[in-house]
């Protein structure tokens, strides 16, 4: 038997190894997927370039004899907005852009404003040194901008990452989306928009500030190229310090208060008054809706409008009764339109219809809409026959908009409400159609929604000689249990600075539209 060696008998018996996966590289399934990397860089660049916007992206810039703030703000309208403490502020549409300019009047520097006092002469370079001013201020803005998005995007990516190349690449991405933001800003800059600026505070409330008919189309002429013409108004303010100058009248303009949907607000009484007495209003013109049910009992609620002291131009809504307007025809300055009825009022001449349909329960009537319609065509054809006898209409009334779509074409402007907001259209055939807001705030409704419904009237400028609508200023406060108040100024067409020709005024020769289908639900 032989012998193995003692050697052979220590080694282990043979095993045949196993296989294995190669171990995985470290990190590799902690790493996010691409998109989620992306979402947040993008995160830390919007971020970090709205904080270094915030600390550090704004000037100080004398503009005149103002101290002014700049600065750039994100926002998803853009547009400018400019602060006149106390006073308000001026909103304008002058941009598309993710960012916003703010320009904050601080103070009106005394020195400066002083040596304008002594030396009036200087007031004629005033306007040439505003101009550069504001020049100066938006190139030293545009630089502290970008040195602030990027510092902000950098360093906001650097205390994230902790690598100095992703934080490099944020404040380049940075620097790329405000460069991304100018470029819209200028694509879509608009000079126009500060003949149509939204005034807020006490700058709202102030008509002297906004102006009158004859002097929309000539001073605000000479504001519409840049911002600083608008800084030098504000300038004409500080000087009178709170006291805002007196309104004159223009004898060559016809001030006209259009106001809808009253639904049984005595608030709004105040509200009207107040605006006669502030615009100087010549007459007001109320198109329907001035009840709620329409019962005899509701008609004390009528007693105000004998003490405002002027001309009151009505037609009957779907919520007025016959019972409502008999009451209103035996008031003396009261002058209710129905069925064509035409009335030369304040120097202009006026002609509406009433609303054929009562629904005080907000009920549906069935062909409610076709007898809307045929009471329009019926209004069409009163305003053909006036102008044919020689004395056009200026001016319609009805109160649901289907049937003051049936007008156009038979007179230059339609008033009509219903639908409780406002709003402006040009007809097919050039009549103008003005949609008036709830000047009661919806009345009881007002509480039926989340936020309460607002406020809204018009003053509306008419010119003496053509009796053509110039302007006019929509009027918009704050609902039940609010104090904002917004005024915003509009120009006819024809009135815009470059405008040819005169007023769009239908032609005597204009076809019968066509009937249009519009749904309605208050």
């Amino acid at each position: 038997m032989a012998r193995v060696p003692a050697a052979d008998l220590r080694k282990p018996p043979y095993r045949s190894p196993k296989r294995s996966r190669p171990p995985a590289r470290p990190g590799l399934a902690a790493r996010p997927r691409p998109w989620a990397r992306a979402l947040g860089l993008t995160a830390v660049v919007l971020a970090g370039a709205w904080l270094g916007l915030l600390v550090v992206g704004s000037v100080r810039v004398p503009v005149g004899p103002m101290d002014t703030t700049m600065a750039l703000r994100p926002s998803l309208t853009g547009g400018t907005k400019v602060n006149v403490s106390p006073l308000g502020a001026l909103t304008l549409d002058s941009h598309e852009a993710p960012v916003r300019l703010d320009v904050n009047v601080d103070q009106l520097d005394p020195p400066r404003s002083q040596a304008l006092v002594d030396h009036p002469e200087r007031i004629s370079g005033l306007q040439d040194e505003i101009v550069r001013d504001v020049e100066h201020g938006t190139l030293d803005l545009a630089v502290r901008s970008c040195v602030a998005v990027v510092s902000g995007a950098t360093a906001l990516g650097l205390a994230v990452y902790r690598r100095p190349r992703r934080a490099l690449a944020a404040g380049g991405l940075a620097l790329a989306l405000l460069a991304a933001s100018g470029v819209s800003a200028y694509a879509t800059w608009n000079p126009k928009s500060v003949l149509e600026p939204r005034f807020s505070g006490l700058l709202g409330s102030a008509p002297s500030v906004v102006g009158n008919a004859r002097s929309i189309v000539t001073e605000f002429d000479v504001y519409q190229k840049e911002l600083a013409r608008l800084v030098t108004n504000v300038t004409k303010l500080y000087d009178v310090t709170s006291t805002l100058p007196v309104y004159q009248p223009d004898p060559s303009t016809i001030r006209v208060l259009h106001v809808s949907d009253i639904h049984l607000n005595p608030a709004s009484w105040k509200i009207i008054g107040s605006l006669v007495e502030q615009y100087q209003v010549n007459v007001v013109v109320d198109s329907g809706d001035t009840m709620d049910h329409g019962t005899a009992a509701e008609n004390g609620f009528l007693d105000p409008v004998r003490d405002l002291g002027v001309p009151y131009v009505w037609v009957r809504g779907n919520h007025d009764s016959r019972t409502t307007q008999r009451y209103l025809e035996r008031m003396r300055n009261v002058h209710v339109l129905d069925d064509g009825r035409a009335e030369t009022v304040a120097g202009l001449r006026f002609a509406g219809t009433g609303d054929p349909q009562f629904t005080p329960d907000r009920s549906v009537v069935p062909g409610g809409e076709a007898s809307e319609k045929l009471a329009g065509i019926r209004l069409a054809g009163a305003l053909r026959d006036q102008r044919a006898a020689g004395t056009p209409v200026d001016v319609a009334v009805a109160h649901e908009p289907s049937a003051a779509r049936e007008t156009d074409g038979a007179v230059p402007l339609v008033l009509c409400g219903h639908l409780h907001h406002e709003d402006t259209q040009t007809l097919p055939y050039g009549t103008r159609l003005r949609m008036e807001g709830s000047t009661g705030g919806s009345g009881l409704r007002a509480v039926e929604h989340k936020y309460p419904a607002p406020i809204e009237a018009s003053i509306l400028y008419f010119d003496r000689d053509s009796r053509r609508l110039q302007a006019w200023d929509a009027i918009r406060l704050g609902g039940l249990g609010l104090t904002t108040a917004e005024v915003s100024r509009h120009l006819a067409d024809e009135n815009q600075p470059g405008a040819t020709g005169g007023t769009r005024a239908p032609s005597p020769s204009a076809p019968t539209p066509s009937p249009r289908t519009v749904t309605t639900s208050p």
